[in-house]
């Protein structure tokens, strides 16, 4: 490798690490190779913006799967901005019909392509990528663009009709982020496994019950929780009974706000005795609430990585006799919305506490509630 091409990629690599508190990379020296210095540029630029750790995540992972497939299909970094021609190019290699691939070789993604994106680790899966896959990587190409100062044409009529008859002609029925939704009754049986006081029941337990009660958070939400996002209010009265505790959760940015507006959810009675638990037990009374639980129970000063939390439901669904495969962190929001219908319970005011911004969404998980349950599906 020449010098100064080493040079290039070292000091990538130097600025990729200034910004690694904000956006983890634990490929950087691939991501170094890959990149182009314009590419970590823009990446400096979108986290001095103040963009969501969560989008800038995903903008860095499909900028760097852009950047492998085009040097793979092209022999070249990607162009910006991208021709009409390689974005339809990309279509054709992602979206394709299996059955079609099978007589015909060069349809889809050619061989020499599919088979440089698996030796580095971008392609796992055997077949054609989903279409929301697709239209994400295409939306964040597009992003990149537009932070660049340069004007795409994402928007041709050529590549929408591309995309629509691709899907048309392999179609794939869409799968929800968790095949099943967390409703009460199957809360109630995770819960069931966090029965001692050992501080991995009490804090799994108060994960289970804050990130359901508050709405169905998303693990990045309930991972990143900190002390400072708490406030107590004032008691909740309640008829021939001792008042419950209430607690607001301040979220900040989300996937859905920017940041600017005190988007709050609150908290009552049971999700506040198990949250006070945890902390006490744990000792925390500043910076993050969840936190990882060493071998000898020593509580990490680190919150749990948000991945965590989806494997925390799976080791709880398996203690219960339940498939781990079947829930996920995502079954707790689908699961509180679907709990909401199941007992009648407003749909404005079920997305008040999950935060939802699309009635659309939202009312889906009513729907399914109401059709599963309604006469309709009981004619016989």
């Amino acid at each position: 490798m020449p010098p100064t091409q080493k040079s290039a990629i070292e000091r990538r690599a130097e600025e990729l690490d200034t910004i690694a508190a904000v956006l983890p990379m634990e490929r950087r020296d691939e991501l170094a190779e890959l990149l182009t210095d314009q590419d970590v540029e823009t990446l400096r630029h979108l986290v001095n913006q103040g963009m969501g750790a969560n989008t800038l995540r995903a903008l860095a992972s499909d900028l760097a799967y852009l950047e492998a497939w085009g040097l793979a299909a092209t022999g070249q970094s990607l162009p910006w901005p991208a021709p009409e021609a390689l974005l339809l190019k990309f279509v054709a290699q992602h979206l394709w019909d299996p059955e079609k691939r099978a007589s015909d070789p060069d349809h889809g993604m050619p061989a020499e392509v599919d088979e440089s994106l698996r030796r580095q680790g971008f392609l796992k899966a055997v077949g054609p990528h989903a279409p929301a896959t697709v239209r994400r990587r295409l939306a964040n190409w597009s992003t990149l663009t537009k932070w660049r100062g340069l004007d795409g044409v994402f928007a041709s009529p050529a590549l929408k009709s591309a995309i629509r008859l691709a899907v048309r002609a392999a179609p794939r029925p869409r799968r929800r982020k968790s095949a099943k939704a967390v409703t009460s009754d199957i809360l109630a049986k995770l819960l069931a496994t966090c029965a001692t006081d050992s501080l991995r029941d009490v804090r799994d337990q108060a994960i289970l019950m804050v990130a359901f009660a508050s709405g169905g958070r998303r693990r990045s939400e309930v991972a990143g929780l900190r002390v400072d996002q708490l406030t107590v209010e004032p008691p909740i009265p309640v008829e021939n009974g001792d008042p419950l505790p209430s607690l607001a959760i301040h979220l900040g940015r989300t996937k859905t706000s920017n940041g600017e507006q005190d988007e709050v959810v609150y908290l009552t009675g049971r999700p506040v005795y198990a949250l006070n638990a945890w902390m006490a037990a744990a000792k925390i009374s500043k910076g993050s609430v969840f936190r990882g639980i060493g071998r000898w129970g020593t509580v990490s000063k680190r919150p749990l990585d948000p991945q965590s939390i989806n494997t925390i439901i799976k080791q709880r669904a398996e203690m219960a006799g339940l498939e781990p495969s079947d829930y996920s962190a995502h079954g707790l929001r689908s699961g509180f919305l679907t709990e909401a219908a199941i007992r009648n319970i407003s749909l404005l005011e079920a997305m008040d506490q999950s935060r939802h911004r699309s009635v659309q969404q939202a009312s889906a998980y009513y729907n399914s509630a109401t059709r599963r349950s309604g006469r309709a599906a009981r004619i016989l």
